[in-house]
């Protein structure tokens, strides 16, 4: 057989060329929504028709067509269903307390989100990893029926040997667990929590993949970033923090890592259940529904602070919903943008935004740390600087240890916080979630937190950046080049 196919060898592989290189730029053409990717990949394509084709297919097309559970309302049934209805948030309610302004943020919100502005919600900031991990594990040990545990980096460390013993714990006292975990994030550690986690009798699965061969295709540049615990259908924890001791002060001392979690209850709470039963129907096929999985009603009343939205985003129905989110929020602000993001490497519409809101006068501030844990990522933004810096935007290098906190006030009325950073994985190609509040208080206080970092920053101006050597400037730029791949 082989000698007879020998001869055509050049004809096979002609038209191996031609069948997958025609069919990835096809794809490209017709499913890519920004012209420069699609021209990107089109090009690598006919310049390399095979592996052009074959890196396309793994790493180009970003886009998981999935079953979605919508809002809470899948959950939610008969007098309990009408009951959470009445927290939602409306129109008028929003223009009396915040203004039309943020009337329209709402109406933004309703159409480019899969949940609701909810009132009756609380939220407390927790500012440290020692801080969150003391009020997760709290939970976990007071849980009766259920857990749910969505994360990116799980680390088999001292602090996530503590996550595992406290939910395998719960397991043995008839607590119902699951725990979801980024394939690529459970590689973080090595050997991975998985294995204790299943021999403690957790049920523990990886998203989009397996840990050991390999990653889900056509879909393997795709992860879920999300991180979300629901305990008893009555609080759940989100934003930025990850389970790795390398955030905790009891282990590190002051040179822990910096992060901001949150603690919610309320009608928010169903909502962020529902986005990690998703995650979990379409990692495993198994739908969270029935009595341990419950949503209890806010003991709050209809109508009182705080109103909270839950923003998923992803590569899926969702796309770019936080960037359109963020495009909303900028658009309106009259005072004050406080940005603070460990990763900031914005696309030209946002940056355009930020640029435009800023020559309207508003004083746009963006806080970036000294030390960052992902050198390449920080000169690409070092990079990216001076198109702000010469449009009247101001950028802060916060002193200290590395802080992975993403944190967005607008005029001390309006926030955006959660898993999402300012760069191109967060904004296309990951599972994100994030919490649009508004609540003067609580966005007064997220300003304030931020005015204090930047009173002991150092500011980056143009002039410094134009100093450093023209090797390093170029070096900068050839990686913000990169940038939507890093």
């Amino acid at each position: 057989m082989l000698t007879f196919i020998e001869p055509y060898w050049p004809h096979v592989l002609f038209l191996l060329s031609l069948l997958l290189g025609a069919t990835a730029a096809i794809h490209a053409a017709m499913t890519k929504e920004e012209v420069r990717s699609a021209i990107g990949w089109v090009g690598i394509i006919i310049l390399s028709p095979i592996i052009g084709a074959l890196l396309y297919f793994i790493a180009g097309i970003n886009r998981i067509r999935r079953s979605a559970i919508a809002d809470r309302r899948f959950l939610l049934q008969g007098h309990v269903r009408e009951h959470f209805d009445s927290y939602d948030a409306t129109d008028e309610l929003v223009a009396e307390r915040f203004g039309g302004r943020f009337a329209a943020m709402k109406t933004l919100g309703d159409r480019v989100t899969s949940h609701t502005l909810t009132t009756g919600n609380t939220i407390g900031m927790l500012t440290t990893g020692d801080d969150a991990y003391r009020a997760m594990l709290r939970a976990i040990d007071g849980a009766r029926r259920s857990i749910l545990l969505e994360t990116y980096i799980f680390d088999r460390d001292r602090i996530g040997c503590r996550f595992a013993e406290a939910l395998i714990a719960a397991v043995k006292r008839g607590v119902v667990v699951r725990v979801l975990i980024d394939a690529v994030g459970a590689r973080y550690s090595v050997p991975s929590v998985l294995g204790m986690l299943r021999d403690g009798g957790v049920t523990v699965d990886v998203f989009n993949g397996n840990v050991i061969m390999g990653l889900r295709l056509p879909y393997a540049n795709l992860r879920t970033h999300r991180k979300i615990m629901v305990v008893d259908g009555a609080v759940a924890f989100t934003g930025g923090m990850n389970i790795r001791e390398g955030f905790s002060g009891q282990f590190h001392g002051d040179a822990c890592s910096g992060d901001t979690h949150f603690q919610v209850s309320g009608p928010v709470v169903a909502d962020l259940f529902a986005v990690a039963a998703a995650d979990w129907r379409f990692a495993t096929g198994e739908d969270l529904d029935g009595e341990t999985w419950q949503i209890l009603p806010p003991a709050t009343d209809p109508g009182s602070p705080v109103a909270i939205r839950a923003v998923s985003s992803g590569p899926d129905r969702s796309v770019e919903t936080n960037h359109k989110m963020l495009m909303g929020g900028f658009s309106v602000a009259r005072r004050t943008i406080r940005i603070v993001s460990p990763y900031f490497l914005p696309d030209r519409e946002l940056i355009t935004a930020l640029i435009t809101a800023a020559r309207r006068g508003v004083e746009v501030d963006i806080v970036v740390p000294q030390s960052n844990n992902l050198t390449l990522v920080d000169r690409a933004m070092t990079g990216q600087f001076d198109q702000l810096l010469k449009n009247y935007c101001r950028i802060w290098r916060a002193s200290g240890p590395f802080d992975h906190s993403k944190l967005l006030v607008i005029d001390g009325r309006w926030a955006f916080v959660g898993s999402s950073n300012l760069d191109p994985r967060s904004l296309r190609l990951n599972f994100e979630v994030d919490l649009e509040v508004m609540d003067v208080s609580f966005a007064q206080g997220l300003e304030r937190r931020i005015d204090i970092t930047i009173s002991s920053a150092r500011q980056v101006t143009l002039e410094s950046l134009r100093n450093r050597p023209f090797a390093a400037r170029l070096l900068d730029r050839i990686l913000w080049l990169g940038s939507p791949y890093l």
